[in-house]
């Protein structure tokens, strides 16, 4: 493993010989011998699933900067909710209504941590929906680790979590039951593999012969909701596909993940989902992240978060929040997980994410998406990619490494000529690094970041 004050110089290294990522372009005679025609996903659906959590004016973040940074990223969604909400207090619902106003981020609205004050979630949720700022619902963050009282006895921690489930029964009755609320979508509570006693809320909804201590029926959530973090007490260390792993709803990921809350709980074995079921188990993520530390630098943070967002929309998360916005200032220890740092400075991750976001900008919606016919080869297991369609009709291939050291060269075969190909290096620039015309063959140079093509036909 590489020590962070040894990675600098060689990702440096590598980011000088990135002019020649592309290594051949041509093809006009070239038929590819196997492409796959692959549907494209919408690239406003990609970037509407780029969120993040933040802190506000209640905890010494000014709303301007707020604003600044959000907009630097990209953001298109933001974690909120309810709790430290206040009438008197820095806090209030208007800063929310002007992010979405001034940033056109969309908000998630929870419960937060200890809270069950249900009819405040709804009441002021409905101020967002009203405003079109609305994003979803969202239960009881971590009750693990922030116990909630719900109608005189207290669950969550050690204690029965009971509580917790008939407390997230409810808000899902009283927003599917509100004609103004019906429509949104609720997320569950985070962490429900950390359940003491089997009260069910591995399930979405519980189905019969669960034996669960809540009765079959029992709704709680439109979306599974976890809390992914990369480095994991499992795998602390950097390693290949990082991210990449971290997504995989599969009982094969190394971190506390989709499996280990919605398929078989990772406190107590208790069973949900078969594994077979989670591939297609609606799902979000409202945090992640990277903390700068150990053998993390900053360069390694940056395309760890970059190719998170990608890794979780292309394994099926509809929506991710990383942790954090800024690094905070209102807790004492080491606060490095931001994309900008305490003064307010974009680290790396930061500029990449802008990059991406401004590389894909697409305001429209593509309804339809089409198919491309593209193959990769080889296909090395540190090297992925995602199709996504501009609303104009243009395909947009990212093609992201995550290898911790070394390189791939990969050859795209497209099953046609492209009339016109931009190439876009995310750690790079926001401009295209080259662009070539009437090819069906292009080969590159993939290391630990995304590469993005543009293609016009």
């Amino acid at each position: 493993m590489m020590e962070a004050k040894h990675r600098m110089p060689g990702y440096l290294r590598r980011v000088t010989k990135l002019a020649s990522v592309i290594l051949a372009i041509g093809g006009t005679d070239t038929t590819p011998a196997t492409a796959a025609e692959i549907l494209a996903q919408p690239t406003a659906a990609f970037l509407d699933s780029i969120g993040v959590v933040s802190t506000f004016e209640d905890r010494g973040q000014p709303y301007e900067k707020t604003l600044e940074m959000l907009r630097f990223g990209g953001f298109r969604w933001l974690r909120g909710g309810i709790e430290g909400l206040s009438e008197s207090g820095p806090l209030k619902i208007d800063s929310f209504l002007r992010l979405h106003r001034e940033a056109g981020v969309k908000i998630s609205w929870g419960l937060g941590s200890g809270i069950s004050d249900v009819d405040r979630l709804l009441s002021t949720g409905r101020i967002l929906a009203e405003a079109g700022a609305l994003l979803a619902f969202e239960g009881n963050n971590e009750p693990n680790n922030w116990p909630v009282t719900y109608k005189g006895r207290q669950g969550g921690g050690r204690a029965s979590w009971v509580p917790v489930a008939e407390l997230h029964a409810d808000l899902y009755r009283a927003v599917k039951s509100d004609p103004v609320l019906a429509k949104y979508p609720v997320w569950s509570v985070s962490e429900p593999g950390a359940q003491t006693d089997n009260a069910g809320l591995q399930f979405l909804e519980i189905p019969e012969g669960a034996g669960t201590l809540m009765p079959p029926g029992t709704r709680f959530a439109d979306y599974a909701n976890v809390h992914n973090y990369l480095y994991h007490p499992n795998v602390p260390d950097p390693a290949d596909n990082k991210s990449w792993d971290a997504a995989d709803p599969t009982s094969s990921t190394s971190v506390d993940g989709l499996f280990g809350n919605f398929g078989r709980t990772w406190a107590n074995r208790h069973e949900g989902y078969p594994e077979s079921a989670l591939a297609d188990l609606p799902r979000v993520t409202t945090e992640t992240g990277v903390a700068i530390k150990g053998a993390v630098d900053e360069a390694l943070q940056g395309v760890n978060l970059v190719n998170l967002y990608l890794s979780q929309f292309s394994r099926g998360y509809s929506y991710t929040s990383v942790y954090i916005l800024r690094d905070r200032t209102d807790e004492q220890g080491a606060q490095t997980y931001g994309f900008f740092r305490p003064d307010f400075t974009p680290r790396l991750a930061a500029h990449y994410l802008h990059n991406l976001t401004r590389i894909l900008a697409d305001t429209g919606h593509r309804e339809a998406p089409s198919q491309l016919d593209y193959e990769i080869s080889p296909r090395p297991a540190t090297v992925h990619d995602l199709l996504l369609q501009h609303s104009d009709g243009t395909f947009q291939l990212i093609v992201w490494g995550e290898a911790l050291v070394g390189e791939s060269m990969v050859k795209i075969s497209l099953g046609e000529k492209a009339k016109h190909v931009e190439l876009y290096d995310v750690i790079k620039s926001s401009a295209p690094l080259a662009t070539f015309r009437d090819t069906s063959e292009i080969e590159l140079r993939v290391t630990d970041h995304p590469l993005v093509l543009k293609l016009a036909f």
